[in-house]
């Protein structure tokens, strides 16, 4: 199996595409290196801006060229994007509805090494509840690539959240379409619901309930907002309860938007798992923190284990 970073894939991307649209510039705010816009701004200097680490500036100006008719892409890691410059992406990019892609490096517990400050454990969340705004987690660098084509295509604001490290490249019998989850792995005994790399970990968690003759389905909820509720709620009626898995704050993030729509449409047993409401703590290492949130494939199986005795 293959593994590439997501945020490779992003400035590969830039650099492909930009080569035929010329409409396409990019903004960053001092961590052109981190989240591989510096591959797009060595290919085309002149549509490419540093402008420090200023986050609220990197929005202003991303602004300012998606009003002057360019397809902005504007790039930071997740914390500092959303958290830094969340009145400037609501009060301009998302109230007038411009065309700027907000594309986050070292998303979720991905940034452990470099401190609790920079975990971006409240982003989805933070960028969910603003009109306007797409929000989007690829499960791997393939449809990181999908995903920033159907962005540039549909316009508007989209806010995608990528990572640090390299993952495997899964095996998908879809095309990617936004607003559209996808089922990875089929079953009737339980469904876990996850986004980006907690699909990896979901598929294998999968595996081992199947040994204990559980038959659990994967979905794949790439799309947090608009939310495929159409897929979430043949899921729940097909298997009678669900498990979500993320590597956000269970406060906000996709058990959150999962439990608003099912508590609507089609109320089943639900357990979110994720990191709980607290800070990242201070260990500088990924594998620590999942096991700690109880996100590792064996945590996971055991969890949904549990959650299938209360299924409907």
């Amino acid at each position: 199996m293959s593994v590439k970073a997501t945020r490779d894939a992003y400035g590969e991307w830039l650099v492909e595409t930009g080569k035929t649209n010329k409409d396409i510039v990019v903004v960053d705010a001092d961590l052109a290196e981190s989240t591989k816009t510096i591959l797009f701004g060595k290919a085309y200097p002149d549509r490419f801006f540093d402008v420090g680490a200023a986050e609220q500036n990197l929005i202003d100006v991303a602004a300012g060229l998606a009003i002057g008719g360019k397809k902005a892409f504007a790039s930071s890691f997740a914390y500092f994007l959303t958290g830094r410059a969340w009145d400037q992406i609501r009060n301009i990019i998302a109230h007038d509805n411009l065309s700027v892609c907000l594309v986050a490096s070292h998303g979720g517990l991905s940034a452990a090494a470099d401190g609790a400050s920079h975990l971006a454990l409240q982003d989805v969340a933070l960028m969910r509840v603003i009109p306007n705004m797409r929000v989007v987690v690829p499960v791997d660098a393939e449809e990181t690539k999908s995903a920033l084509d159907a962005a540039l295509k549909a316009g508007g604001p989209t806010y995608l959240r990528l990572r640090r490290d390299k993952e495997p490249i899964l095996q998908k019998g879809y095309q990617f379409k936004l607003g559209r989850a996808e089922t990875m792995r089929d079953g009737s005994d339980l469904t876990i619901a996850a986004f980006g790399p907690m699909v990896d970990s979901s598929l294998k968690a999968a595996a081992l309930l199947k040994e204990k003759k559980i038959n659990a389905r994967v979905v794949n909820i790439h799309t947090v907002k608009p939310l495929d509720g159409e897929t979430l709620v043949a899921a729940a009626r097909a298997t009678g309860a669900l498990v979500t898995v993320e590597d956000h704050s269970i406060c906000g993030g996709l058990g959150g938007a999962v439990a608003e729509v099912l508590s609507e449409k089609y109320p089943v047993p639900i357990h979110r798992l994720g990191v709980p409401d607290v800070y990242g703590g201070s260990s500088r290492n990924v594998d620590s923190f999942l096991k700690e949130f109880g996100l590792t494939p064996d945590q996971i199986a055991a969890n949904a284990e549990l959650v299938t005795k209360k299924r409907l």
